[in-house]
């Protein structure tokens, strides 16, 4: 999701005569999207905009700003943190960015003044800097380049619809169809920081699609924090379908569209429409990722997750029953307050039970502002780690198994075009969303469908041949 929200933040800079540089060295304005899910991945955002604030000193216009989760939940605070940060931006209002740092950037260069807080105008900014407080200021009044914009905004949802043009085919897509979440789970601040569900007319989302498709686009992915949940609250049921199903089966119907994928859905949202969608929905891709979270429905009820083991397993069976290829990914949050040995072996347990393709295994940490945080039997670092080595492990020997299954037969693939890892070389997915690693001209493949001989397999990586077809 903060690969999509990114990408319309840049398309808005390269739509108003911005270029893109992959150096940073050389930015005018830095931007880091932030996420909130780990304490790492805040610490991470916090210290590589500490180590870029170097470049003040021999560009003294540069514009440093934090937008997305981190941004909204810890708000003016920041300033605090990051001495020379400039712009703090919240997750409705990605479309603002390029707006602020115009501004600043524009008076800094026109002035050429040098130092961070010079004084400056811009018409939706609402604090001010004196010394180290922040204060409310009238609209109208001269203030500081320090801007911080956290509020809600109606329609917010429907701004991530631009994409940036590629150079070279694009073989897939993310497309977001919502934002915000109503679950309240123990242990996430998502709701805080998305704010609650707002979903995007299905007409927008086909168009969006659609263009992307007339560029060259075969996949696209639909995003949503809970994507099964879309339009639940905003849109009805129409033949006893809901908005999503809806959705699915109005993208579908688009030519030149060859696979459909979504991410993440709730079990609470895995009604039989979406069920049955995968048995006549061809597009619809052959694999799930289906955060399950724990095994012990002690521990799912503290993390005020509305249902059981028993639905979770009961839903995996129903899918796998309805498109008997599929593959299922999973999160898992190891070491959750309370979690005793007793709760981590029926999580062991479900997980070799359901055999998951690859799972996602977080150990747990405290967000603020959640009510997991102040629960008083946190577990210590040795016991959820020693608890998250041992669920890699297990993963590690099932994924290997599966793939190792493989080899010898045919998959066909989605070429995505060079590998992250070896420009030489091609990498793609199959429908199952495995990686496949092979030889060719990516050029000539990139964003082709192609049928690839497996040949060997490396845990959680397929290597293989093209087949030449006659």
């Amino acid at each position: 999701m903060n690969e999509r929200d990114s990408e319309q933040v840049a398309q808005t800079f390269a739509d108003r005569g911005y270029t893109l540089t992959p150096d940073e060295k050389e930015a005018d304005a830095i931007l880091i999207n932030t996420c909130s899910v780990r304490d790492q991945a805040e610490q991470k955002a916090l210290g590589k905009m500490g180590i870029m604030g170097k470049y003040r000193e021999q560009r003294e216009h540069v514009v440093f700003g934090f937008m997305g989760c981190m941004a909204q939940s810890r708000g003016e605070e920041l300033f605090k943190r990051v001495p020379h940060l400039d712009l703090v931006v919240g997750t409705q209002k990605y479309h603002r960015v390029f707006d602020y740092v115009d501004s600043i950037l524009s008076r800094r260069l026109e002035t050429r003044m040098d130092e961070v807080g010079a004084e400056m105008l811009t018409g939706r900014v609402e604090e001010e800097v004196q010394g180290d407080e922040i204060v409310k200021v009238n609209l109208d009044r001269v203030i500081s380049a320090r801007v911080v914009d956290t509020e809600d905004e109606e329609g917010s949802q429907n701004t991530i619809k631009d994409h940036i043009p590629k150079e070279q085919q694009q073989a897939k897509a993310f497309v977001s169809i919502m934002q915000g979440c109503n679950m309240r789970c123990s242990f996430c601040i998502v709701p805080d920081t998305r704010g609650r569900e707002r979903g995007r007319p299905i007409s927008d989302i086909v168009e969006e699609v659609r263009s992307l498709v007339s560029k060259g686009v075969k996949e696209v992915t639909l995003l949503g924090q809970i994507v099964n949940l879309y339009g639940r609250t905003e849109f009805p049921k129409v033949d006893g379908k809901s908005p999503f199903v809806q959705l699915l089966e109005a993208v579908h119907e688009i030519e030149g569209l060859e696979r459909i994928r979504f991410t993440s859905p709730h079990p609470i949202g895995y009604r039989d429409d979406l069920v049955a969608a995968f048995t006549y929905l061809p597009k619809l891709c052959s694999h799930i990722h289906f955060p399950m979270q724990s095994g012990s429905d002690r521990i799912l009820k503290r993390m005020q997750r509305p249902y059981k083991n028993e639905k979770f397993l009961a839903i995996c069976e129903k899918m796998k029953a309805a498109r008997p290829d599929l593959a299922i990914t999973t999160d898992v949050i190891v070491g959750f307050p309370g979690e005793t040995e007793e709760d981590f072996q029926e999580t062991l347990a479900c997980m070799k039970m359901i055999g998951f393709d690859n799972s996602f295994i977080f150990r747990y940490s405290k967000r603020k502002d959640t009510p997991a945080a102040e629960m008083e039997d946190q577990l210590d670092e040795a016991t959820k780690e020693r608890r998250n080595q041992e669920l890699l492990q297990m993963q590690g020997e099932m994924t290997s198994a599966k793939n190792a299954k493989l080899i010898g037969t045919v998959q066909r693939v989605l070429c995505e075009g060079p590998s992250k890892s070896n420009k030489e070389t091609l990498c793609g997915r199959t429908t199952q969303n495995k990686i496949v690693i092979f030889n060719g001209d990516a050029e000539r493949m990139t964003g082709q469908m192609l049928d690839i001989k497996i040949e060997d397999s490396t845990g959680y990586t397929l290597y293989g041949t093209p087949e030449v077809h006659q």
